[in-house]
């Protein structure tokens, strides 16, 4: 008997709904088509989540795979438009961020899936880290930079990605070897894919084989941390 292919993930209507809103965000369309937007977007991201929560805790037991509606793993479809010049009322992507046990912010390491129409890439690492936590990771990679060269080197189809400071961080040698690592604000390695690679049936698959491919960055980043993974 032969193995019977897993079923995607996401379908086509995910990209299709997201398109929509793109051209139609405003409140009233959103509205009309939030059902839709359970059915199509939510629910399948909230069974992605379920599913990678069973098979995170072979890759790490400290990230978390939290499924809830709000205040889990899934990002609010809604923006915070209070100080954005762009006033669109929602997101026009789908954000998954599986976190840190320890810190349960979007600071902390952690993996990330970004589903949108022409857009669709994995992440892991750590985002806008607050100051002594950036410290602490520019800390070792200066005392270790043959390590972070080595796992950095090694993660292949990634590329490191994110905002660097335009001058040497204070209280660190500008003429280090790794000065341009140092300058980095994000630790972020990324794997781009596409809207065909998210709805293939073996997409969870791929996602977890990159989550393990990247296993010595986040560890690296968790011992800089002083958080267990």
């Amino acid at each position: 008997m032969g193995v019977t292919a897993e079923a995607p993930s996401f379908t086509p209507e995910l990209f299709a709904f997201l398109r929509e809103l793109a051209k139609n965000n405003d409140r009233e369309w959103f509205a009309a088509n939030k059902d839709r937007y359970v059915a199509q977007v939510q629910e399948p991201a909230l069974a992605f989540i379920e599913d990678v929560g069973m098979r995170m805790p072979d890759i790490s037991r400290h990230i978390v795979a939290d499924p809830r509606t709000t205040g889990g793993s899934l990002f609010r479809i809604y923006r915070d438009t209070r100080f954005a010049k762009d006033k669109t009322p929602y997101k026009t992507h789908c954000g998954i961020q599986f976190r840190h046990a320890r810190t349960r912010d979007v600071h902390a390491p952690g993996f990330y899936l970004h589903l949108e129409p022409g857009s669709v890439f994995m992440a892991c690492g750590v985002w806008h880290p607050e100051r002594d936590t950036l410290h602490a990771i520019r800390t070792a990679i200066a005392a270790k930079p043959k390590r972070w060269t080595e796992i950095t080197d090694g993660l292949d189809g990634f590329r490191l990605g994110g905002e660097s400071l335009k001058r040497p961080p204070a209280g660190f040698d500008r003429d280090h070897p790794l000065i341009e690592e140092l300058k980095r604000k994000d630790f972020m390695a990324i794997a781009d894919m596409g809207e065909k690679d998210a709805l293939a049936s073996g997409f969870l698959d791929e996602f977890i084989g990159r989550c393990e491919a990247a296993d010595d960055f986040m560890r690296f980043l968790c011992d800089a941390t002083r958080v267990a993974y």
